[in-house]
């Protein structure tokens, strides 16, 4: 079997997977989040949190919930780390400095879990599993939540009830998270990913010096970090370690588990809106440029460019063996169209267009289909956009899903989408203009400026993987990136739930004969060509100064 067929083979069961799973997911889920019945188990957890589960919140109560929990999570993640020197199960790590500490803390509760450490070599048994895998959970469930009160204000009217932020976060890792992680784990182990609590052993002479290797709960943190769309790998070669990812089947597994929950969150917007047609139309919208960027990725690593990729059967340089040029490309496109930093390869050493790629896909604003939550609530986003866009054309007052899309609602739809974009380019345009950043790029010319751009644009859009040949591990690169992680995660989430909050309010519109038909395939086309061009007119001068300088050399 040739690797081109062998790729596509993967692809085709991937999507017979995700097929599978979608509806039954995206019906569960729908009726998590519409129920009023508790589970014992949450009713302790509100108990002991002193939270009210049946109070309804308006959008700035529900955003109060969202930024208080995030700060603390950030401030205990902090601590942990700088205690670590003193904790027990450190491994004999000690504790973390105070700027890697504060990106790290803010990286793994801002779902981005960008990581300027070797895992194995800074990071001990108790920060692993108390910290990092626990924002691992709620930081997805977080993302999640956020969409459902979205949602929740296209299906509501006359009220500015969103439901409450601490059930939804709640049953989000309870009932949804824990159980389909925990099923994961199992199928990690039995594909020989590690799972133990062992400590730090000797393996013999490697290159002049002496090769170590430490154990730890490995699948349970990689089960979780690739279904909530975290990224955060337990060793520094992420999802390309054996120990996380042992072979070509665990490679396909978790490639699915990235794209499980973004994709059947779609037919749960439909159930809960009451239109499944509706969910259909974006999922469609995701599904196309998902396997659009798939595609093309795989034709550009595949592309033969000389007798070493002839003789290769493609780009192999910087790909592990196990899995491939097909998989590898396939793992790309699903980490950075989603908010995963997992990586099985080092999108550095991709073609430079295939380095494009990969950035363009994050670009986006990582919505096909997006991470856990957040993919749904930006194509959401998108799809305002594409009908006042719509509206312009006809001269009518835009609508969606019986919702008027006033001044007010354009606005906040406006200021979404030009946050990432301003983190990316303004940091990146610092960084290149500063003499000390520089210094960290391994690579000059089209390249070096991709390493740069390619860091604050995963940061910025909480995906957290990295290019790789940064050293990102100085005072500036922790903070500023760090920064852009905070403001990525929640500058957006403030216009999304005044989005809700205004559309909640609002009372529903009738269709009439001169209604945009939301779920038809000319929307699902409009909206495509909105992503497309819109993105395109804000990253094109910066992608030609880099990637696409390097790809047309």
């Amino acid at each position: 079997m040739g690797p081109v067929l062998a790729g596509v083979l993967q692809l085709l069961a991937l999507i017979a997977a995700l097929s599978l799973a979608y509806i039954p997911l995206g019906n569960y889920m729908a009726k998590v989040y519409s129920s009023d019945k508790h589970w014992r188990v949450e009713k302790w957890i509100y108990k002991g949190i002193g939270a009210n589960p049946d109070t309804q919140m308006r959008w700035t109560a529900y955003l109060r919930g969202v930024l208080a929990f995030s700060a603390v999570g950030v401030l205990f993640l902090y601590l942990l780390q700088r205690l670590q020197g003193v904790l027990p199960g450190s491994l004999g790590f000690s504790s973390i400095d105070p700027d890697q500490a504060f990106n790290t803390a803010v990286s793994f509760v801002s779902n981005t879990n960008w990581q300027s450490y070797y895992g194995e070599q800074a990071m001990g048994h108790v920060v692993q599993t108390a910290g990092l895998a626990v924002q691992n959970f709620v930081s997805a469930a977080v993302g999640i939540a956020v969409a459902v009160a979205l949602v929740r204000g296209f299906s509501r009217s006359r009220t500015g009830e969103l439901g409450n932020f601490w059930s939804d976060l709640v049953r989000g890792t309870i009932r949804i998270l824990i159980p389909i992680a925990a099923v994961a784990a199992v199928v990690l182990v039995a594909c020989g990913a590690i799972q133990n609590f062992s400590g730090i052993h000797e393996v013999g002479q490697f290159m002049g010096g002496q090769q170590q290797w430490n154990g730890g709960a490995v699948a349970s943190q990689e089960a979780i970090k690739e279904l909530g769309t975290n990224g955060g790998g337990y060793f520094n070669a992420n999802s390309a370690h054996p120990f996380e990812n042992p072979t070509p089947f665990s490679n396909l597994f978790e490639i699915f588990l990235i794209l499980l929950i973004p994709f059947a969150l779609t037919r749960t917007f439909g159930l809960m809106v009451g239109s499944v047609k509706q969910g259909y139309a974006i999922l469609a919208t995701m599904a196309t440029i998902w396997l659009g960027f798939t595609a093309l990725m795989m034709w550009t690593e595949f592309a033969h460019h000389g007798p070493a990729f002839d003789i290769a059967g493609g780009a192999y340089e910087g790909k592990e063996v196990r899995f491939g040029v097909g998989a590898s490309s396939i793992f790309a496109t699903a980490t950075t169209l989603t908010s995963t930093g997992a990586v099985d390869s080092f999108h550095s050493s991709f073609t430079g267009l295939g380095g494009g790629i990969t950035m363009l896909g994050m670009m986006l604003g990582e919505i096909a289909p997006g991470g856990t939550g957040s993919g749904l609530y930006g194509m959401l986003i998108m799809a305002i956009i594409a009908v006042f866009i719509a509206g312009l054309m006809v001269g009518r007052t835009p609508e969606y899903l019986g919702k008027k899309i006033g001044s007010r609602e354009i606005k906040l739809a406006a200021c979404y989408i030009l946050v990432t974009p301003a983190l990316v380019l303004v940091f990146t345009a610092f960084a290149m203009a500063l003499p000390t950043p520089a210094n960290s790029m391994t690579n000059s010319g089209a390249h070096g400026f991709s390493e740069i751009l390619y860091a604050y644009t995963s940061a910025s859009n909480n995906n957290g993987s990295a290019f790789a040949g940064l050293n990102a591990d100085t005072q500036w690169f922790n903070s500023t990136l760090g920064l852009c992680m905070l403001l990525g995660r929640f500058v957006p989430m403030v216009f999304v739930l005044a989005l809700a909050g205004s559309l909640a309010e609002q009372k529903p519109v009738p269709a009439t004969a001169g209604t945009l038909r939301t779920d038809k395939p000319l929307y699902t086309g409009l909206l495509v060509g909105t992503i497309i061009i819109i993105t395109g007119l804000t990253y094109f001068p910066a992608l030609a100064l880099g990637p696409l300088a390097e790809g047309l050399a």
